[in-house]
């Protein structure tokens, strides 16, 4: 690993001036999982030479049940948003895709912000340094994607363009189905965005200087029960292959609002639009589940080596309707 000066900022002014201090290459650090990783892999062409440590900052762990709305800070630790009673009795999913992430020992270090904004699983991109040079991927500022002829088992087939690597948060997905907002600040001050909207098909929305303090989650509608579907290849410590986070509202029987969001299918969450519709007006038995887990992969476009998430997208989906209808 190469050396680099390590800095402890004490507010999120600082730490945002410390990101763009002249003449320095600087990356900011939460709980340090993913982080500390790539540094020793020496996965980035730049690699920085100052480290900002947000763990001093005071307040930004706070898990907040407050007006009924859910306010978690970007430094909350995923094992402590997995046990909180608030979290675990309204937002169920969210707890539940935060107790899916990695092993305890992970989850015991790692934070919201950091499984929101951490770097992709693409093994191109990941690729040691050390074991003969990084791959020059379009990520990197190269001139391809090197997936798109190569090993694609767990890349993106859906919203694919350019970079193939599929968002690796667990928790953005329950996230995007809670309509929750994550709130960025930085030298320009301080907005607010959808969740869903944090990625781009090379990274994160952030610019220069901002760091994610916290995310923001509107209460759940009354009659809501929802669930989060996770598969993997080595249960239960894995990344996902394929994702569900299910929010289905009844009234008298009938389905009045639904969100359907897909993880790991492409480079933000996937929020099946068509198939919430098949839902809505309609009591939802085995036969609209099936209907609307086909309509969740009409979308899709598949690479050479992944068409076989296309049917289990349709079986995790189906599954998971009717899991949150039958609570």
């Amino acid at each position: 690993m190469r050396p680099f000066r390590h800095v402890r900022a004490r507010t999120v002014e600082e730490a945002c001036a410390l990101l763009v201090e002249p003449g320095a290459r600087a990356r900011a650090n939460a709980g340090g999982t993913d982080l500390l990783g790539a540094l020793k892999d020496g996965i980035y062409p730049e690699p920085p030479d100052v480290v900002v440590d947000l763990k001093s900052i005071p307040g930004l762990d706070a898990i907040e049940a407050e007006d009924a709305e859910l306010r978690v800070g970007a430094l909350a630790r995923l094992a402590d948003i997995a046990r909180s009673e608030s979290v675990r009795t309204r937002w169920p999913i969210f707890a539940q895709a935060a107790q899916a992430v990695a092993s305890p020992q992970i989850r015991n270090m790692a934070t919201l912000g950091g499984n929101l904004c951490q770097e992709v699983r693409c093994w191109y991109f990941r690729y040691p340094a050390g074991l003969g040079g990084s791959i020059d991927c379009l990520r990197k500022g190269g001139p391809r994607c090197p997936a798109v002829k190569g090993d694609t088992r767990y890349h993106a087939i859906f919203e694919g363009r350019g970079c193939f690597a599929v968002c690796p948060s667990d928790t953005a997905v329950a996230l995007a189905a809670l309509d929750a907002a994550a709130v960025i600040e930085g030298p320009g001050g301080r907005r607010e965005l959808p969740v869903q909207d944090l990625y781009t098909p090379l990274g994160t929305v952030l610019e220069p200087g901002e760091i994610l303090t916290a995310v923001r989650v509107p209460p759940p509608d009354d009659g809501s029960q929802s669930v989060f579907l996770k598969f993997t290849v080595r249960e239960p410590i894995d990344f996902a292959v394929v994702s569900v986070a299910a929010s289905i509202t009844l009234q008298e029987g009938a389905c009045t609002d639904a969100r359907l969001v897909l993880g790991a299918v492409g480079p933000r969450p996937y929020r099946a639009l068509e198939a919430e519709a098949r839902l809505i007006g309609a009591p939802v038995d085995d036969q609209a589940a099936a209907e609307a887990a086909e309509e969740a992969v009409a979308g899709a476009k598949p690479l050479r080596g992944n068409a076989y998430k296309v049917p289990l997208i349709r079986s995790l989906v189906g599954r998971a309707i009717l899991a949150a209808v039958e609570g």
